[in-house]
């Protein structure tokens, strides 16, 4: 009840739960005023975060379903390859060297200065460069491919596993490079606060996914198959979702090779370097952990420890979801100089993260074993150990997440990249060796330690320090001057 009410306070003039629903209207707020600024922000944080539980309870649904589906028809061993192939492409999610990232500032910037002429120079810059970089990839992928012993890389056995790993690859690495440029819609919407219009594309793009694997295992379609339906559904929903931005809700932000600018695309890959130094280091930490297992363990243990993963996964939806919309309502709220609110805004997320996030965990240390059995239909049994390990990981990594999401909004990235590329290298290391020494359980624990010490302690010195005195006001200052 305190933490209920502390969060309503952070929030203009909401009495109850069902204040929200004044907030729930597509009407904007005058912003002329402070008030209305604040009102208009939170109003934009509202319908993001409710079409995103809405987008999240479809794409969780979609996923328990071809989870359950796909671990019958595939069995043990091929689905660990899909789970492994997986994490593969999220290692490559900094393929984009940061501008996605990049692009979300600028955007969010130019919409608190309301400089239109900025927004369609960034935006134009990012998707040519991107495309560029997408083109590279897929020269340099197609030259090594041939040389690549995918049978080593996945750690598979059977003969059906080991034929279709590398084509299940290429499908993967396709629509991954596909998807690349698209990515910049999202990152438009989110940048101008309008992160709930994205979350009706991702709504789409997961029963697309859904329908396709039903399709897939229906023909008894192999791996590459099924990979391709999964993966296939979201891009073309991206696809569809740029036809709509730039065609119809903001046609003045259509990338055009005459609006490429050199000083905007300089800043985007300043920017964009220190966005994929972090990435990269996250990458370290989080997606590494199915490669980890499958090389030290087997693709068998892939499959449990992944079902672990995806369950506890759940929590961060439902984190993501609170800060998702608070990245760009800071950047704008900062370019406007209204410190009290990024600073009311930034604790009363961070206790509001903690309990929903804390809740669903415990109740997967006590009743995981059960959940799994009903959601899986076989047997996976985790040990305490390896769940436990899990909530303390959920734990902090929600701590970090609601720090991130600010420094992220304030540019803050020198100090990010530092403590991550430690944590990353440190947890990396202690993942290998943990998981020879203990099994399974080692692997998450090796994320818990080395993220602890190397980036929680030092979160909790930096952030409060930027609000002492006039440091975050200095800055804003320096980089206006810049």
């Amino acid at each position: 009840m305190f933490l209920y009410k502390s969060f309503c306070r952070g929030l203009p003039k909401w009495k109850s739960f069902n204040s929200l629903s004044a907030y729930l209207k597509i009407a904007s707020f005058d912003s002329s005023t402070q008030d209305g600024r604040s009102k208009e922000r939170y109003r934009r944080i509202v319908l993001t975060t409710v079409s995103s539980i809405f987008a999240r309870i479809v794409i969780v649904g979609s996923t328990l379903v071809s989870v359950r589906l796909t671990y019958t028809y595939l069995g043990a061993e091929r689905y660990g390859l899909w789970m492994t192939i997986s994490s593969i492409v999220s290692l490559l999610g900094f393929a984009d060297f940061g501008m996605g990232n990049g692009l979300l500032n600028a955007i969010s910037e130019a919409n608190g200065r309301e400089d239109r002429g900025k927004a369609a120079r960034v935006v134009s810059s990012a998707f040519f460069m991107l495309i560029g970089i997408a083109m590279l990839i897929a020269i340099l992928f197609i030259l090594v491919y041939p040389m690549i012993p995918w049978k080593r890389v996945f750690n598979v056995e059977s003969l059906e596993a080991v034929q279709e790993a590398g084509p299940a690859m290429v499908v993967f690495f396709a629509c991954f490079l596909i998807n690349l440029p698209l990515g910049i819609v999202q990152r438009i919407q989110l940048g101008y606060q309008e992160g709930f219009q994205n979350n009706l594309w991702l709504v789409a793009g997961s029963l697309l996914g859904l329908a396709g694997v039903l399709l897939a295992i229906e023909s008894k379609s192999g791996l590459p198959w099924l990979v391709l339906a999964m993966t296939g559904g979201p891009v073309a929903a991206a696809a569809a979702n740029g036809l709509h931005l730039f065609g119809w809700k903001r046609p003045w932000l259509r990338p055009l090779w005459t609006r490429v600018s050199e000083s905007e695309s300089k800043i985007l890959m300043s920017t964009g370097i220190l966005f994929f130094l972090l990435q990269l280091s996250y990458s370290l930490i989080f997606a590494s952990d199915n490669l980890v297992a499958a090389q030290t363990l087997g693709p068998i243990e892939v499959s449990k420890y992944s079902i672990v993963q995806k369950m506890f996964s759940v929590a961060l939806l439902a984190v993501n979801i609170v800060l998702l919309p608070l990245w760009p309502a800071y950047g704008e709220a900062i370019t406007k100089r209204d410190i009290p609110w990024v600073r009311k805004t930034l604790v009363n997320s961070l206790l509001l993260c903690l309990v929903i996030a804390g809740i669903p965990s415990l109740i997967f240390v006590v009743f995981g074993p059960q959940i799994i059995r009903y959601w899986i239909g076989t047997v996976v049994s985790p040990s305490l150990p390896l769940l436990v390990g899990f909530l303390v990981w959920t734990i902090l990594y929600t701590g970090g997440c609601v720090a991130g999401t600010f420094l992220n909004a304030v540019s803050a990235l020198k100090f990010q990249v530092f403590i991550a590329l430690l944590t990353g290298i440190v947890s990396l290391v202690l993942k290998f060796y943990l998981a020879k020494a203990i099994g399974l359980p080692g692997i998450i624990w090796g994320a818990v330690a080395g993220y602890a010490v190397f980036s929680v302690i030092p979160l909790l010195y930096y952030v409060p320090k930027l609000f002492s005195g006039n440091i975050l006001c200095n800055e804003i200052c320096l980089k206006e001057e810049a």
